[in-house]
C-alpha cells in the first residue's frame, strides 16, 4: 500500500507562516488529485486545498488568498504554504491523494496521511 508522510506542522503565532509537505511512497503508477484537509476538535473535517495532476487547484473559502498549494508529480509530493495564519487555522492537517498503485494491475484508491498538528497562538 502506498503511504503518505507529512511534515512541517508546529506552533506559530498569529500572522506567521508554516509550510507543510507530504510525500507519497510505494509502487506508484500515478497520482490524480493530491491535497490537504483539516480537522479541529469538535468540528468536521474540511477541505483546505487540493490540486490535480495537471495543476488545477481548489481552496476552501476560509484559506483563499492566504494558502498556496503546489505539487511535484515526478517526486509524488504536495506542499502547502500557509501565510497570515489565524488561531482558527489550528487543526490537524491531513494529506490526501488519489493513488493509482501498480500491482498485477493498476489499483485506484484514496490514501490519507497520519496528520500533522498546526497550532496558531493569538
Amino acid at each position: 500500500q502506498v503511504q503518505l508522510v507529512e511534515s512541517g506542522g508546529g506552533l506559530v503565532q498569529a500572522g506567521g507562516s508554516l509550510r507543510l509537505s507530504c510525500a507519497a511512497s510505494g509502487s506508484i503508477a500515478s497520482i490524480d488529485t493530491m491535497g490537504w484537509y483539516r480537522q479541529a476538535p469538535g468540528r468536521q473535517r474540511e477541505l483546505v486545498a487540493v490540486i490535480t495532476s495537471s495543476g488545477r487547484s481548489n481552496y476552501g473559502d476560509s484559506v483563499k488568498s492566504r494558502f498556496t498549494i503546489s505539487r511535484d508529480n515526478a517526486k509524488h509530493t504536495v506542499d502547502l504554504q500557509m501565510n497570515s495564519l489565524k488561531p482558527e487555522d489550528t487543526a490537524v492537517y491531513c494529506c490526501y491523494a488519489e493513488i493509482n498503485e501498480r500491482r498485477l494491475a493498476v489499483v485506484t484508491y484514496d490514501s490519507w496521511g497520519q496528520g500533522t498538528q498546526v497550532t496558531v497562538s493569538s
